[in-house]
């Protein structure tokens, strides 16, 4: 054995232990195992940070970005609502939701699909009298399953593919994963759905993971092409019943009802008073093609003598307008003579639009005021879409409801309009909702650009490095990502992971340390024998991906899967799809797939739950996968 070779075990084993050990974060311990090698000469400082540049990580982080595009244009949302039967059986409910789940993971990042799908999965664990957590393992589970199908659905496939290039035989197609890992897939599926779910232990998830201030009242208008149109309040409601959003008032010609009765049928440019919670929101407007009163233009379908009000709601009864506060003069951005400024009056234009929860404390300035008397989307472009209050609000519009101290407010707009007017007012933040407001339009784009993406990787006509970085352009300029959320939708971390792993693996070739090991393991545990080889590599990478990043051990293993195969002089793809697998198929622990760490709060599991259901999904997907792909890729 060589010094180098002997350098390069040493930092790789370190590694190791420092990932199993858990105290850092990944990307610091691959950076540090980088500079350890650039330091001890295995890595020159020249090729040290090729790996950002290197296909693969371009291409996970272009994934990323369209992902989010599928996500905010609310075009899964879309359609988990037609697919996911509202009132199916257990076994029908969940075989749906982790089909869905594993065929969204195969065409976006599986993390992305588990994050979209586990409010429909908590949601549907109380209609099936089910713990969260029952139906939120085998949804994660299932999108794992699902991201080995493609070669854009997990980050180790990409890995796997560029080891397979560098190496001279070209990369992977989009579809040469699809025969194991849709196999795979569908045996792992249906043993949870059949049985594995009954592994799962019941357990209440944590109740105290993020703020939760309750029912939102809401008011919402029915447009004319709204399908609520002509429905009774109670079909209205029942249409809504996933969504926990119930009808307490009804507003027409500026007669309110409340309480109306669930026979009354629902009308055009009706205003209804919702209460929701605010993760409701999105879902009660999607269903029916309803939209938030408060996001038109100020004037936009008003009642002319409404309109009136809402301009003059600081004159008196005789038409004479007050003597205002300078305090409330300032607020509302006009002149001492009441005129409004101009520069102050026009639009904004933002593209890091967001969702705040604000609460009125009781020495803040609007406190006895409501968003007409502060001209709340003149002097600040924004928009008050809810109010949240102990007691109901009185009979009044959301925009003239007198605000009181404690109340908490839902303010949609530009991020830095909203910090202005908290430091303006004394409101003080408390949580960044992500309502998604339904776009059918935007939705549609973000489809095509992903599937128009696809079509160039699967054509031939463009690496999927360029394919999907041509789908980020046409998403910057479709904005199906607001231009600021570009580079907040990469999961930086991962990134520098694997970037920092590139040169380290390379270096395990260029020491000829990945053939050394590969003749050991051989020799000593497989005894020359291909397929135990095989067998082996895979259980290996299973084993190790259970307990550090799924990437990484697919950037460590591939050099020694190469290995093993040029010293058997059997065909190296076999391998190469070894490691695939396994780096994919992290079920027995909470660390080794960021989707099992998601469930970990909201399933109420502890470390030791994963691996009774996780166990016998592991020698499934060996049973099943180790023939398919002596098969497949004959040795």
């Amino acid at each position: 054995m060589t010094p180098s070779q002997i350098l390069i075990f040493t930092i790789i084993a370190a590694m190791l232990l420092v990932l199993l050990w858990g105290r850092f974060r990944h990307d610091f311990v691959a950076l540090s195992a980088l500079m350890a090698c650039v330091v001890t000469g295995l890595v020159s400082p020249d090729a040290a940070f090729a790996g950002f540049g290197h296909p693969a990580v371009i291409t996970v982080a272009c994934v990323l970005i369209l992902s989010r595009g599928l996500k905010d244009t609310g075009a899964v949302d879309w359609l988990a609502r037609r697919v996911i039967p509202r009132k199916a059986g257990r076994a029908t409910s969940m075989a749906v939701l982790l089909g869905l789940g594993a065929a969204l993971s195969g065409f976006m990042n599986n993390v992305g699909a588990m994050a979209l799908l586990m409010p429909v999965a908590i949601k549907m664990s109380h209609r099936l009298d089910l713990t969260p957590g029952q139906v939120l393992m085998p949804l994660a589970f299932g999108t794992i399953l699902g991201g080995m199908t493609t070669l854009i659905g997990t980050p180790p496939n990409l890995i796997v593919s560029s080891f397979r290039d560098d190496a001279g035989y070209g990369p992977f197609a989009m579809f040469d994963f699809a025969p194991v890992g849709a196999a795979v897939a569908l045996a792992g599926v249906v043993f949870i759905v059949l049985l594995g779910w009954r592994l799962v232990p019941q357990r209440e998830g944590s109740g105290g993971e993020s703020f939760d201030p309750g029912a939102y009242l809401t008011e919402v208008r029915v447009p004319r092409d709204s399908k609520a149109v002509g429905m009774t309040l109670r079909a209205f409601e029942t249409e809504l019943e996933q969504s926990h959003a119930q009808v307490v008032g009804l507003l027409r010609n500026d007669v309110r009802m409340t309480a109306p009765h669930g026979g009354r049928r629902i009308r055009e440019n009706d205003v209804l008073l919702l209460e929701a919670e605010v993760a409701a929101l999105a879902e009660a407007l999607a269903v029916l093609g309803i939209k938030l009163e408060e996001e038109r233009a100020p004037d936009e379908d008003a009642p002319t003598d409404e309109k009136a009000q809402t301009r003059d709601t600081d004159r008196s009864a005789t038409g004479r307008r007050r003597s205002l506060p300078a305090s409330l003069e300032k607020l509302r951005g006009g002149r001492a003579d009441g005129t409004e400024d101009e520069a102050e009056t026009r639009p904004r234009k933002d593209d890091d639009v967001v969702l705040r929860e604000l609460a009125v404390l009781p020495g803040s300035t609007i406190a006895g005021l409501s968003a007409s008397d502060i001209n709340l989307r003149a002097r600040f472009g924004l928009n008050l879409l809810a109010v949240s209050r102990e007691a109901r609000p009185p009979h009044a519009r959301l925009r003239n409801l007198k605000l009181k101290s404690g109340d908490l407010l839902l303010m949609h707009g530009p991020s830095d309009a909203i910090f202005e007017f908290v430091n303006e007012t004394g409101c003080v933040p408390l949580d960044e909702r992500a309502l998604r407001m339904p776009d059918a339009r935007l939705a549609l784009f973000a489809v095509a650009i992903l599937l128009g993406s696809i079509a160039l990787v699967t054509s031939g006509l463009l690496p999927a490095s360029a394919a999907f970085t041509l789908g980020v352009v046409a998403t910057m300029a479709a904005r199906t990502v607001p231009m600021r959320q570009i580079y907040s939708s990469i999961d930086w971390p991962v990134i520098v992971l694997l970037a920092a792993l590139m040169p380290v693996a390379e270096a395990m070739q260029t020491t000829e340390a990945a053939g050394l090991l590969a003749n050991v393991l051989v020799m000593t545990i497989a005894q020359g024998n291909a397929v135990a080889a095989l067998t082996m590599i895979m259980i290996t990478t299973i084993i190790l991906s259970s307990v550090m990043n799924n990437a990484a051990t697919a950037a460590v293993l591939c050099p020694i899967a190469i290995g093993i195969a040029a010293s058997l002089d059997v065909n190296p793809d076999s391998f190469l799809m070894a490691v695939a697998i396994g780096a994919s198929c992290a079920f027995l622990t909470p660390i080794g797939h960021q989707n099992n760490t998601l469930i970990l709060g909201p399933g109420g599991f502890r470390f030791g739950d994963y691996w009774k259901l996780g166990l016998p999904l592991e020698i499934i997907v060996v049973a099943v996968s180790v023939p398919i792909l002596l098969l497949v890729w004959p040795l």
